[in-house]
């Protein structure tokens, strides 16, 4: 991948310098650049049946919530309130993101009125990156999604069922047309490089850096089915601390009170090892953090980008919800994205 950190379009020059040497630094945990990425298409596809999946919710843990993937003429991904009868499907893409979450980080997706919303939605609209879906319909009978024991394998292999029909439109690919990071205060940063090659390929260089029992660590790899499908199991992660401040103080906040997080759904890190048990060990250490980050989390907000799938390298280090919806906002203000050929 670049090593060209890229113009800086927002952040202090000394921090981002700062903040990419130790990045460099971080040694690679896992290397699989050296597959393919997810193949390129010609023509956009659908699923061919609707399919239902059901889980508690993720802000209500005690309710239940379904949601029911179906095929659609519209093009790209829509979220479709069920309970919200006379409000209009919201699309996925940058310009309906609501908040990023404040006590809870997550995207918050909205259109229309202010009770048609859809919270944690990343862990549903970032599985577009890696499938070969299109345009679906996603209706869901509230604003809470799931919330599975398994990440987002319930959401994979339901989508899988479904089946794929072709749709009569050709598949876009876009990508930046120069190098571009974004850098925060304490050194978070994303940067995204052009495509190279005449084969449209994405990849991600994920880092992350915890005072905690996750520590450093960092993987690289092309966005195909086979990755994303390993990073859809790895859990929110969450500092035992603020797991207690959930439990106790946190009660008072209507976005916590009941907040369906359990030992079984999300990963708890101590200071100096795991409360429960981690996932996705490579070399006996657990990169379950890292893959969340560059799957679930990351290419959430590359799946914003509406009318075509990105192409190109992505480096992200320390970064979050927030900063990755305003790199994709940046790329609009900017009008930093080109089209990309599919030959």
């Amino acid at each position: 991948m670049s090593k060209k950190p890229g113009r800086l379009l927002a952040g202090n020059e000394k921090i981002f310098s700062a903040s990419y040497e130790e990045f460099n630094r971080i040694p690679v945990d896992l290397d699989l650049t050296d597959q393919p990425s997810h193949p390129p298409r010609t023509q956009q596809k659908t699923i061919a049946e609707p399919v239902s999946v059901s889980g508690p919710g993720t802000f209500a843990g005690k309710s239940t919530t379904t949601i029911t993937f179906e095929p659609t003429e519209r093009e790209g991904w829509w979220l479709d309130r069920a309970d919200q009868p006379n409000s209009l499907p919201i699309r996925v893409t940058i310009d309906n993101v609501w908040t990023t979450g404040a006590i809870v980080s997550n995207i918050v997706l909205r259109a229309g009125g202010t009770h048609n919303y859809v919270r944690m939605v990343e862990h549903i609209i970032s599985l577009r990156m890696g499938l070969d879906i299109d345009n679906l319909m996603i209706k869901i009978d509230s604003g809470d999604p799931p919330l599975f024991v398994r990440g987002s394998l319930d959401l994979i292999e339901a989508l899988e069922r479904a089946g794929r029909r072709t749709v009569n439109r050709p598949v876009k690919y876009v990508t930046v047309k120069e190098p571009v990071t974004l850098c925060w205060d304490h050194g978070q940063f994303l940067t995204l490089a052009p495509h190279k090659g005449t084969v449209p390929k994405l990849t991600v260089d994920a880092a992350v850096n915890f005072p905690n029992a996750i520590g450093q660590q960092r993987i690289k790899f092309p966005v195909n089915f086979a990755n994303v499908q390993t990073g859809a199991e790895a859990r929110t992660n969450t500092p035992y601390g603020k797991m207690l401040y959930c439990k106790t103080i946190g009660k008072i906040f209507a976005d916590i009170r009941n907040l369906g997080y359990t030992d079984q759904n999300i990963l708890i890190a101590r200071k100096k090892r795991y409360h429960n048990q981690p996932r996705l060990i490579r070399n006996s250490k657990s990169l379950e953090a890292v893959w969340h980050r560059g799957v679930l989390d990351l290419l959430a907000a590359v799946a914003l980008i509406p009318d075509a799938r990105f192409t190109g390298e992505i480096t992200s280090y320390k970064a979050g919800h927030r900063l990755d919806c305003d790199m994709i906002t940046q790329l609009y203000l900017n009008d930093l994205l080109t089209p990309v050929g599919n030959e």
